[in-house]
C-alpha cells in the first residue's frame, strides 16, 4: 500500500530501515529555503568557567549575514545563559505583540541532573541554538535592535547597565496597562486559540509524564539486564558442554543492553526536550493572548467612557483611536505568529515522530539480530560416530 506524508512526501514501506533515509530526506527538504536567507546564527563550543564566586558555562554564538544593519559579515561572541535570558526579556518588552520563543528552563532539580555534565550542557546548547534560530527566522524579531546587540557586542554587560531604553510606544503602553479593565469576551477566533493551547499543553504534559515513566522503567530494566547476562557466562564456566551456547546468550543480552541504552539516551536527549519546548511555547502564546485581551479591554472601557459623554457632536478622542490601532496590531501580529508557530510545530513533530520510529526500528532490529545470531548455537548438532 502506498503511503504519503501530509506534505505529499512518499513513504517507502518496503523495508523498516527505510525510515532512516526518509528522515534524512525530510531534513534536506526542510533546509531548501536556506539559499534565500540572509542571516545565519549558530551556538556551539560550550566552555566551563570557574571563578571565585561562581562557576558557569559560556557558548560561542557565530553570526554570518549580508544584512545592511550589521557592520561586518561575520561575528563571533561568547554568551552565557543569563545573556540569552536578557535577550528574551528585552524582546518581550519591545515586541509585546509577538510570540517570543521560549528558553530552556534555567534551574534543574538538585541531585537529579548535573548542570555541568557533558550531556546536560549539550542538551542546553541545542535548545539555545534552536532559540536563536527561531528568532532569526522571524520577519520582525530578527530585526530587533536588542537582537543585533546580542549577536555583535563583545561586552554585553555594558549594554545591560545602560538599559538602552529601546522600548517601543507599543511596549510602553502594554507594559503599563494596570489590568483594571475587564474584557467582556474574546473574539471567537482568539477564544478558539486559547482553547486549543489549553488542550495542546495538557496533552503534551501527559505525553511528557508517560515518556519519563517509560524511560525510568527502561533504565530499571537495563539494570536487570546487566545483572542477568553475566549469570549465563558464569554458568557456562561450570559446564563445558554448554559453555558455547551460554556464552552466546550472555553476549546477546549484552548487545540488547547496548541497544536499549541508546534508545533511552535518544528519548532523554532528543524526544523529551522537544516536548518540553512546546509546553513552554504554548505558555508563551497564552501570555501574548492575555496581553491582547488587556489592550482590547482597555479599548472597550474607553469606548464606553466616550459613549457616556453627552455631546452635540460626539468625536472619538485620539487616545481611543490609538488604542483601537493597538488592538488591530495585536490581532494581526498574533494571528501571523500563530500560523508561523503551527507550521514550525508540524515540521518539528513530523521529524520528532519519524526519528522516534527510526530509533525504535533500529533498537528492535539490533535485538533481533542479536537473538538470531545465537540460534545456530542452540540447535541440536548431529552426534559424531
Amino acid at each position: 500500500q502506498d503511503l504519503s506524508l501530509p506534505n505529499g512526501t512518499p513513504v517507502d514501506t518496503s523495508s523498516p530501515a527505510s525510515s532512516s533515509s526518509l528522515l534524512n530526506r525530510l531534513q534536506l527538504d526542510d533546509d531548501l529555503d536556506g539559499e534565500t536567507r540572509d542571516l545565519f546564527v549558530t551556538v556551539d563550543d560550550p566552555k566551563k568557567h570557574v571563578c571565585t564566586m561562581e562557576t558557569y558555562i559560556t557558548y560561542r554564538v557565530t553570526t554570518k549575514t549580508t544584512r545592511a544593519e550589521f557592520d561586518l559579515p561575520e561575528y563571533s561572541v561568547r554568551r552565557r545563559y543569563q545573556d540569552f535570558d536578557w535577550l528574551r526579556n528585552k524582546l518581550e518588552e519591545s515586541q509585546p505583540t509577538h510570540l517570543i520563543p521560549p528558553l530552556p528552563e534555567k534551574f534543574v532539580v538538585k541531585g537529579v541532573v548535573d548542570r555541568f555534565s557533558e550531556e546536560f550542557v549539550e542538551t542546553r546548547r541545542k535548545a539555545l541554538d534552536k532559540f536563536l534560530k527561531r528568532i532569526t527566522d522571524h520577519p520582525v524579531l530578527s530585526f530587533n535592535e536588542h537582537f543585533n546587540v546580542f549577536l555583535t557586542a563583545k561586552d554585553l554587560n555594558a549594554y545591560k547597565k545602560q538599559g538602552m531604553a529601546l522600548l517601543s510606544k507599543m511596549g510602553e503602553s502594554v507594559k503599563y496597562v494596570t489590568g483594571g479593565y475587564k474584557l467582556r469576551s474574546r473574539p471567537l477566533e482568539f477564544a478558539a486559540i486559547g482553547e486549543y493551547l489549553d488542550t495542546f499543553s495538557l496533552k503534551l504534559g501527559t505525553i511528557d509524564r508517560i515518556a519519563q515513566r517509560i524511560i525510568k522503567e527502561q533504565l530499571e530494566y537495563l539494570v536487570e539486564l546487566r545483572e542477568y547476562g553475566p549469570v549465563y557466562s558464569t554458568w557456562g564456566g561450570l559446564e563445558v558442554e554448554l559453555s558455547e551456547p551460554l556464552e552466546g546468550v550472555s553476549a546477546c543480552i549484552g548487545n540488547c543492553c547496548t541497544a536499549l541504552e541508546e534508545l533511552s539516551e535518544d528519548m532523554t536527549e532528543d524526544f523529551l526536550p522537544v516536548l518540553r519546548e512546546y509546553i513552554l511555547y504554548s505558555e508563551s502564546m497564552k501570555n501574548v493572548l492575555k496581553k491582547r485581551d488587556q489592550v482590547q479591554a482597555e479599548y472597550e472601557a474607553k469606548l464606553e467612557a466616550v459613549a457616556l459623554k453627552k455631546e452635540d457632536r460626539p468625536k472619538v478622542p485620539t487616545d481611543v483611536e490609538k488604542c483601537q490601532d493597538r488592538v488591530e496590531c495585536f490581532n494581526a501580529d498574533l494571528k501571523a505568529d500563530m500560523e508561523r508557530w503551527q507550521n514550525n510545530k508540524r515540521q518539528d513533530f513530523r521529524q520528532l515522530l519519524m526519528g522516534m520510529a527510526d530509533k525504535n526500528i533500529q533498537y528492535y532490529e539490533k535485538c533481533l539480530t542479536a537473538w538470531e545470531s545465537i540460534i545456530p548455537l542452540l540447535q541440536d548438532k548431529p552426534e559424531t560416530k
